[in-house]
């Protein structure tokens, strides 16, 4: 029996990566006063046919939808920013506080072809700044990205790329114009492309055909759509990065593909010539909750697909995470009490442990404490323990230490300094 196609399991080899991600960015966002929230993995379907656009290719050839018992439609997530939206709304979360800092990290659903980096169960780590048309917001959510990509070592292999997408009627105008250039080369574009010019003719800017993109350099660019107060918002978070030494480079081709998008636009990407290189995208979406029923909320936010960030950052992370659990190697002891012993002084001092079931001889068992890659094993056995210690051996040093058993708990509050 396999895992569905486009799945994959976590295995516990791996899980610590994960869990080294979510810690960074646990302390990271505690810093800026972000709160995490979690929402249900199934939704409404009219939420994102409302809020990520019915014309988009999430909507029309990604969603996993079905019906359910009750004759609902039901879709699992396949971004958060709507189910954040949905959720400060339905919640009133906006009636307590103007401004809500919010970030989750949670399993995300695409029916796309996998590849490296990308699956139909994935995961986002993604915050959302709710309540403020600032563009210190704009430049402050991109800061906090990057802050947590230097925590994993890997903002310098990565580069910013920026551009404003007006507001909605600004968006509109721009569409008319770029479709009636791409209507004179329609024979020439790619097949997927054809199919956009009428219903999402922006999506074409994303398109990684050679011929498709030679004929995109010449067309109709946003910025020249764009009215006063687009402008100036866009010159504001551009000063905000310039004063915070984050370099960028304007992307005028940039959209994402989302329709609840204002405004900023912006993606992370690594430094790889390959297609698949964006690891965070994002922007402001000022009208998603008055698109869903409720008043106009101003946000901006990002998203971070973790699978992608592991497969640019697990060397190095896998050199960071040490094993710290003490491994307790033992023979078939005649009294079993000095087990239970060891493991109540273990647990008094919270240290994580790792007792050897197997009926392994000693020697086997120290040799797989040091596969494993414990700092610490602790060795028990008849012969010691007739003589009343036991010994501790330090794997990383080669130091052993015999310890009398009036004294272990002295001892292993000791070692407790090097965890």
């Amino acid at each position: 029996m396999q895992p569905i196609r486009g799945t994959k399991d976590i295995l516990p080899n791996e899980i610590e990566i994960w869990q080294a991600i979510y810690s960074i960015a646990q302390n990271t966002l505690k810093n800026y006063n972000y709160s995490e929230i979690r929402t249900p993995i199934i939704e409404n379907t009219n939420l994102f046919e409302r809020g990520v656009g019915n014309f988009t290719d999430i909507v029309n050839r990604e969603m996993y939808t079905f019906t359910d018992r009750g004759n609902r439609s039901i879709t699992l997530r396949p971004e958060g920013t709507s189910s954040i939206a949905r959720a400060v709304l339905s919640n009133k979360i906006h009636l307590n506080n103007k401004i809500n800092r919010l970030w989750y990290l949670g399993p995300m659903f695409r029916y796309e072809r996998p590849q490296k980096g990308r699956q139909r169960q994935f995961h986002q780590l993604g915050i959302e700044c709710v309540g403020t048309e600032k563009s210190i917001a704009d430049a402050e959510v991109i800061k906090i990205a990057y802050e947590i990509l230097k925590k994993l070592n890997c903002e310098q292999n990565c580069h910013l790329e920026i551009n404003s997408i007006g507001n909605m009627e600004e968006r509109e105008l721009y569409k008319q114009g770029l479709t009636k250039y791409l209507k004179k080369y329609e024979s020439e574009l790619d097949k997927n492309s054809q199919k956009r010019i009428c219903d999402n003719p922006l999506r074409i800017l994303d398109s990684k055909n050679e011929k498709t993109q030679q004929i995109i350099r010449e067309a109709p660019v946003l910025k020249n759509y764009l009215g006063e107060l687009s402008i100036k918002h866009f010159n504001e978070v551009c000063e905000h990065l310039n004063c915070l030494d984050i370099k960028y480079e304007i992307n005028n081709y940039l959209v994402r593909g989302l329709d609840y998008y204002n405004y900023t636009a912006f993606e992370i990407k690594t430094n790889e010539k390959n297609n698949q290189n964006t690891i965070c995208g994002g922007g402001r979406y000022d009208y998603l909750t008055k698109q869903l029923g409720g008043p106009e909320i101003p946000a901006v936010g990002w998203a971070i697909g973790i699978e992608r960030l592991i497969s640019i950052t697990k060397d190095q992370l896998k050199t960071r995470i040490e094993n710290k659990a003490i491994y307790i190697a033992t023979e078939d002891l005649e009294t079993k009490n000095i087990i239970w012993d060891i493991i109540h002084i273990l647990e008094k001092y919270k240290l994580k442990f790792d007792l050897d079931f197997t009926n392994n001889s000693i020697s086997k068992k120290v040799k797989k404490a040091n596969q494993v890659g414990t700092k610490i094993c602790i060795v028990v056995s008849q012969h010691d323990l007739n003589d009343d210690y036991l010994v501790i051996r330090w794997l990383n040093t080669g130091k052993q230490q015999k310890v009398s058993l009036l004294n272990l708990e002295e001892y292993i509050k000791y070692i407790k300094n090097f965890f």
